[in-house]
């Protein structure tokens, strides 16, 4: 259990304040590249518009690995990742009615936006304006510093707590909140559905969330990985075919055959290739983040009206419905669960595409 205590700060000119803390256990990497440690950090105390959430499952996604080597650049070390979080509602503010104690809910990839620019206004908090706030490493509204999922509590804002419906595994529902909606956003904007030809190109954490999605949307789903050795896994979680992009011959066999290619891997593609496999107004979405610029040859977007594009998660009420999608058709995260003391091991295991397909930290471990 979290314990409490109370800090003095400072909010304008001269005029102070105490605000009640909360000290809880984590996980966290003290600096740039070295192992993750047990610690503990500071929660705020529940505001009034607050819940107080006890953490039970966090996703590992890449981007935490990334974050705490820095590859992103300079982080404010110590660093909790983990924004793939699943738990139960253990106390709300005075102003919160959505959410009650013992419910389910779940974090995602940020926990606050201004809420008045026309993107969060749209339902699009992920680009707000004025910049949101990822759940892990960056600046929040009040000064401090977010801290992830790692660790036994969260205190967020409700706006951005998600209700996780009782028919998700709450490990498998962790990470939904990432990989889930990253490949259910795109998949929904771009029309997959009955009739619809849909190719996810990679099987990682992302792609074979992608799978499940298109299949459950009613696409006709085509896998494009390196090699063949996750074909049988591919088609057991939906996909109708699967190709080895490494076999030149892929390429000419799929020409002009999909009306999506949805890009979940982050290393480099000959992306007119893959234009290449576009129908008439097909698009390439890419939610992948590779480490250098495509090059894009006009003639692959003006032959067959193609269209290249992005997409990062979504907004609070996507998030939810996908939630809801997912639950209705069964849908979780094929995860391998450990506990804490593992999560230095299971980086490696990432880096080397040594799981299949998410790890997921069981927090009752932290502590």
């Amino acid at each position: 259990m979290p314990t409490s205590g109370t800090t003095s700060g400072t909010t304008s000119g001269t005029t102070s304040k105490t605000y009640d803390r909360t000290r809880v256990a984590a996980w966290a990497a003290p600096a740039s590249g070295e192992p993750l440690a047990p610690t503990t950090i500071e929660r705020r105390a529940v505001g009034e518009n607050d819940v107080l959430i006890a953490i039970e499952y966090a996703g590992i996604c890449h981007s935490d690995i990334h974050t705490v080597r820095g590859d992103w650049g300079p982080q404010p070390f110590p660093v909790v990742p983990g924004h793939e979080i699943v738990g139960t509602v253990a106390e709300v503010g005075s102003a919160v009615t959505r959410h009650r104690v013992g419910d389910r809910v779940g974090v995602g990839c940020f926990v606050n936006s201004c809420r008045q620019c026309v993107n969060c206004l749209r339902g699009d908090e992920q680009f707000c304006l004025d910049g949101g706030v990822g759940t892990y490493a960056v600046t929040d509204r009040d000064g401090t510093t977010t801290q992830g999922g790692y660790s036994t509590h969260v205190v967020v804002d409700a706006h951005f707590v998600m209700s996780v419906p009782d028919g998700i595994d709450p490990a498998a529902a962790a990470p939904l909140l990432c990989a889930g909606i990253t490949t259910y956003s795109p998949l929904k904007r771009w029309g997959a559905g009955p009739g619809k030809q849909v190719a996810i190109v990679g099987l990682g954490g992302l792609g074979h969330m992608g799978v499940k999605i298109a299949h459950a949307m009613g696409a006709e789903v085509t896998v494009l990985s390196q090699s063949l050795k996750k074909q049988e896994d591919a088609l057991r979680l939906g996909a109708d075919h699967y190709y080895a992009s490494s076999d030149r011959g892929t390429f000419g066999a799929l020409a002009g055959r999909f009306d999506l290619v949805l890009n979940t891997v982050s290393a480099s593609l000959d992306i007119n290739a893959y234009l290449r496999l576009l129908a008439v107004d097909g698009a390439f979405v890419n939610v992948g983040a590779p480490p250098e610029p495509f090059s894009v040859n006009p003639m692959s977007l003006i032959y067959g009206r193609h269209t290249v594009a992005g997409s990062m998660i979504g907004g609070m009420a996507e998030t939810q419905e996908m939630l809801d999608f997912c639950a209705e058709h069964g849908i979780g995260a094929d995860v391998e669960v450990i506990p804490a003391s593992a999560v230095n091991e299971a980086y490696e295991r990432v880096l080397a595409s040594d799981v299949r397909y998410r790890f997921v930290i069981d927090t009752s471990t932290i502590g």
